[in-house]
């Protein structure tokens, strides 16, 4: 194995990601954490008087089963919030989770008005108890189903550097781990990848929950899961966005384990029987321009041979790196959006380039593009659920251009 290194350009802006819209909002309600628990009860109380004195407004007859199916609908969320980290399926703050499936609930309150105040007030009552129950049975399947059904999916990618009768280098990509503590979710994990039979595996960052981004037993358990996961030729990762995956942190979790952390490196990776593929991997400050310049470096270091395989937590980079001559990027970053809506796709991304790389594969420029949907879930006030969009792990098998 032979190996380069380029150095970064000076002065990048880490805290890009935070100055987003999407992190303030989760940061502002994750403030309320750290208020009195009594608050967010007053709160919800002083909610369900606006919601009864709006439906005693528009339609008096229904206000009360109104306000009732509103109450018992929050309720419900709160007792799964609670109930989570008891079932050991995640263990996040259900004050900040509460009031965002808050958002929602009021959503389906001001329909069922707009009904009633059209159309007649039985009907818009209706309305309210239909999509409140459709309303818990969503978060339901989110929370206890779809957020741990961990699957893998399988790609191909020809390239023209690869040998001609070459058997296929068989990559396997994780990313978005998001470790809060160990799940069955991480047992999947781990199942899967024995059943993939990989030759090289690659992760591309967000180890921990950003709700235990510094805990002492969550990074003990992250580096207990990453020292079960190895593969003949090798494991290679980089690191996810900076709130997430702490420099001072992150940086130690491959510390004394097989994993080989990538900062701004050009290795050149043997997989056996005469293959050979390139890999490059470099931090995410997720600061476009400096993030550029710093692969336009690596790339002009790349040998004249092998696949050449780009490892970046955020498919931001994608409108510089199909420009040269790199066959596969794989990142992560975005969840698939965790929550997606049917026809339309993920309702946020958190990415620069927004939908236009929110999920999948994306072939441009003779680069194939993979944006990993993830393993876990994102921490602080987010969802702490996926709607189609199940978690994944993904096998790419690199070939050799048919007919070569």
């Amino acid at each position: 194995m032979t190996q380069t290194a380029a150095t970064p350009p000076p002065k990048p802006n880490p805290a890009v990601l935070e100055e987003r819209w999407l992190h303030n909002v989760m940061v502002f309600f994750q403030e309320f954490q750290r208020k009195s628990p009594v608050v967010p009860w007053l709160g919800l109380g002083v909610v369900a008087a606006i919601v009864f004195g709006l439906w005693a407004w528009v339609a008096p007859a229904a206000a009360l089963w109104a306000r009732v199916s509103f109450v018992v609908a929050v309720l419900l969320d709160a007792a799964l919030l609670w109930w989570l980290p008891r079932r050991k399926i995640s263990f996040g703050p259900i004050v900040p989770q509460l009031l965002v499936l808050l958002l929602p609930r009021l959503g389906v309150v001001a329909v069922a008005l707009l009904v009633a105040a059209i159309w007649q007030p039985p009907a818009g009552l209706g309305a309210m108890l239909v999509l409140q129950t459709a309303g818990t049975a969503v978060y339901g399947w989110g929370m206890l189903v779809e957020a741990h059904r961990l699957g893998m999916t399988t790609i191909r990618v020809a390239s023209p550097r690869m040998s001609a009768g070459a058997a296929p280098i068989r990559l396997l990509h994780l990313s978005d781990i998001h470790l809060e503590r160990l799940t069955r979710r991480e047992e999947k994990l781990l199942q899967l990848i024995t059943e993939a039979r990989p030759d090289i595996i690659v992760i591309t960052g967000d180890y921990l929950n950003l709700s235990y981004n510094d805990h002492p037993a969550a990074i003990a358990e992250v580096r207990g899961l990453l020292a079960k996961i190895d593969a003949p030729f090798g494991v290679y990762a980089t690191l996810g966005s900076p709130p997430v995956d702490l420099p001072a942190v992150a940086s130690r979790h491959f510390d004394g384990l097989p994993g080989r952390l990538l900062r701004h490196d050009v290795v050149e990776v043997g997989a056996g029987s005469g293959r050979r593929l390139t890999l490059l991997g470099m931090d995410c400050t997720h600061d476009m321009a400096f993030d550029g310049h710093q692969f336009e470096a690596l790339a002009g270091r790349l040998p004249p041979n092998g696949p050449v395989i780009f490892l970046y937590h955020s498919p931001e980079l994608m409108p510089v790196v199909k420009h040269y001559n790199v066959d596969l990027y794989l990142c992560g970053h975005t969840h698939g959006g965790q929550v997606r809506v049917p026809g339309y796709g993920a309702v946020i991304t958190s990415a620069a380039t927004g939908k236009q790389y929110e999920a999948g594969r994306y072939d441009e420029n003779g680069t194939t593009l993979y944006v990993s949907r993830g393993i876990g879930l994102e921490g602080l006030s987010a969802p702490r659920m996926r709607l189609f969009c199940p978690p994944e792990i993904t096998l790419v098998e690199i070939t050799p251009i048919a007919g070569r």
